[in-house]
């Protein structure tokens, strides 16, 4: 009884106050979006590249 108490406490959920910012995660969201992009943009220009010299080499 006293490990179910225990680990139902640890797992309660709290509402978020969304009243204020959460600028660490604002930071991380952003972060990763960017670097997302800059990998996608990145394999684009070699997927570019790949295909224009496969096209010169016909």
């Amino acid at each position: 009884y006293i490990f179910s108490a225990l680990t139902c406490s640890a797992f309660t959920a709290r509402k978020t106050d969304s009243t204020t910012r959460n600028w660490l995660r604002v930071g991380q969201v952003f972060g990763s979006n960017a670097a997302l992009w800059a990998l996608l943009f990145k394999q684009h220009s070699g997927d570019v590249q790949a295909y224009t010299m496969r096209n010169a080499l016909q």
